[in-house]
């Protein structure tokens, strides 16, 4: 497995790495070459699964015309997959010591999102979420086994924050189980409720003692993820036009709707990864805010590709709805994917006002465009790519001027 902490061979410690079972201890948060692992690609891979089933889904609901209902459904499910991603992220970004028993707990985590991915259908169609709760269930045993496991290789404020978060993801458990046994007129409020629990568990678990994450591996864990992401959501794109192609011969409707939404999916991976983000991580509020955050990217981002297809089925009249509702499918969550970008990326790194502005102005340009009619999908993808080129051409000038300055300056 990659890894930056790899021992020489004639080590002690190189000994001790080749054990099945090792003490799982923290690692340090300045290893050099720190970099995603083949079992940590695996994992997410096997959770875009889930993605892709939850976005498949969400195209069924709102081409039907129940988008309140869908989104409703989308948000829940897609937070289940979501804050498991995560929790395992930033636990192996702290505590991955790659051994056997690590191993075979991950795989199970990854076996209890494909059973949550097996019950999406069931959540979406039938209001039925046993299948999704149990998916969850067996990926948070699995975190609270490795959480015990830290827990008795450390000692001190270590341990206990070790044992908080045990029993917070435990806790959580029990009160996720209302999405199962309460009736369907609760179930909103239990999520909103849950949903808040959960995301309380970690500033409380970390409050006297922070885990020891690695910016750098985060910064990569997050980018992979956006890119298979970004990447679903090009393969969902792609089968829609080319169903649509094969049912209906109108494809100087779908042209634009291809066009479009290929540019949007190649703006959005620009815009994300233009920045360095890995220096802004410096502290866990600032952690926790980005990590939180990317909720909405993640989710953003697989709705376009889900808006795309609606688009593609108004556009060939399999979908019962109307042009601007199909537009705004697309457009909506491009538009919420270009703020939160903003607000967690580029403005750290953007000077002076214009450049601030780059990219909110460019959402809402993308709203305006869901009034454009069977041409609004393209003016949107124009508008994103638009947003890259101003966004490009401003950076180029500042570094430009920065240089001339610079060969202005007299050296002392």
């Amino acid at each position: 497995m990659t890894s930056s902490s790899t021992p020489a061979p004639d080590s002690p410690r190189a000994h001790e790495s080749r054990r099945p079972l090792r003490r799982l201890t923290a690692r340090g948060r300045e290893e050099a070459h720190r970099t995603a692992t083949p079992l940590e690609l695996f994992f997410d891979l096997c959770f875009v699964v889930a993605i892709a089933q939850a976005g498949i889904q969400l195209v069924h609901a709102v081409a039907e015309g129940h988008a309140g209902e869908g989104i409703l459904n989308y948000a829940m499910v897609f937070f289940a997959i979501w804050w498991a991603w995560m929790n395992f992220t930033w636990f192996a970004s702290a505590y991955d010591n790659d051994d056997v028993l690590y191993r075979v707990v991950t795989l199970l985590q990854i076996a209890g999102v494909l059973v949550l991915a097996a019950g999406v259908s069931q959540a979406f169609e039938d209001h039925d979420f046993l299948a999704v709760w149990l998916g969850y269930l067996i990926m948070r045993l699995a975190l609270v086994t490795q959480w015990l496991r830290a827990a008795l290789s450390s000692e001190g404020p270590e341990r206990t924050m070790a044992l908080r978060y045990a029993a917070g993801v435990l806790l959580c458990l029990v009160g996720w189980l209302g999405l199962v046994v309460l009736p369907e007129g609760a179930r909103p409020w239990v999520f909103l409720v849950m949903a808040i629990l959960e995301l309380c568990v970690p500033p409380y678990a970390e409050k006297d003692h922070p885990t020891s994450w690695h910016p750098r591996h985060i910064a990569e864990r997050y980018g992979l993820f956006t890119i298979i992401v970004l990447g679903e959501t090009i393969a969902a794109a792609t089968v829609a036009v080319k169903t649509g192609i094969d049912e209906s011969d109108e494809l100087g409707e779908l042209l634009p709707i291809a066009a479009g939404g290929l540019l949007i999916i190649f703006a959005a991976w620009w815009i994300y990864f233009v920045v360095p983000i890995h220096g802004h991580l410096r502290s866990n509020k600032q952690a926790f805010l980005w990590g939180y955050g990317h909720y909405l990217v993640f989710a953003s981002a697989a709705a376009i590709g889900a808006g795309i297809e609606v688009a593609v089925e108004q556009a060939v009249g399999k979908a019962h709805i109307s042009t601007l509702a199909a537009s705004a499918a697309v457009t909506l969550p491009t538009a919420l994917y270009l703020l939160t970008v903003w607000a967690l990326h580029s403005r750290h790194f953007k000077f002076g006002i214009t450049q601030q502005l780059v990219l909110p102005t460019a959402a809402l340009l993308v709203i305006c465009c869901t009034f454009l009619g069977e041409w609004a999908v393209l003016a949107a993808g124009v508008v994103s790519a638009l947003a890259v080129a101003t966004g490009t051409t401003l950076t180029a000038r500042m570094t430009s001027r920065e240089n001339r300055q610079r060969l202005k300056t007299p050296v002392a």
